[in-house]
């Protein structure tokens, strides 16, 4: 027999007793790091995950409780952006736009001295489209104009209002207005995108 076990036992018992506990203590640490650790780690990254996974189900189902009211409000977005773009009218409609202004002061009974759209000024979605005008006739066939220009379903600012050859004569005062009137169109993406392209 090997002498070392011949050794351990003519140990008295006590010793053989804490040796034995000594080594089923190694043996159950062995087994616990080597084999019940990992698996310990594993169990809880897989808790994580389904803690992870539990609460985007969660934030799915309240998404999903709010569909509804997401769609109605995309609905009214969307009803807003259509009334908006018919207030930025396009590229075609722009001509019959500034017709209709004219045509809008001839109606009033104002004579059109100048007309004379200037060069576009685009912006980040809309371009702005100035028209010099010098009208004449009475202060209120001007304010008449004014007030049917402010009642276009399409946006038309009148600014840089200037009064000059104030005359009176058979009963009535006429004068000569000029001003700027400023009227916006929707770009499309082609648009857009020319003009975010470098040159």
């Amino acid at each position: 027999m090997d002498p070392q076990i011949e050794k351990i036992l003519k140990l008295p018992t006590k010793r053989k007793v804490t040796l034995l506990a000594l080594a089923l203590v190694l043996e159950g640490a062995a087994l616990f790091y080597g084999l019940c650790q990992p698996r310990l780690n594993d169990l809880g990254g897989l808790q994580t995950n389904i803690e992870e996974l539990q609460r985007q189900i969660q934030e799915n189902q309240r998404i999903a409780n709010n569909l509804p009211r997401y769609k109605s409000e995309y609905e009214q977005l969307k009803k807003d952006l259509d009334s908006a773009l018919t207030e930025l009218p396009n590229q075609k409609e722009i001509p019959s736009l500034l017709t209709s202004i004219s045509n809008l002061g001839r109606s009033a009974g104002l004579d059109f001295l100048l007309f004379r759209p200037r060069p576009e000024v685009p912006k980040d979605f809309y371009a702005e489209v100035p028209v010099d005008i010098a009208v004449s006739g009475t202060f209120y066939n001007v304010a008449d104009f004014f007030v049917s220009v402010a009642n276009l379903p399409r946006i038309v600012n009148i600014n840089n209002v200037s009064f000059s050859d104030i005359k009176s004569g058979g009963g009535r005062t006429t004068l000569k207005v000029n001003c700027l009137a400023t009227t916006f169109r929707f770009l499309d993406k082609k648009e857009t995108k020319d003009e975010k392209s470098p040159k």
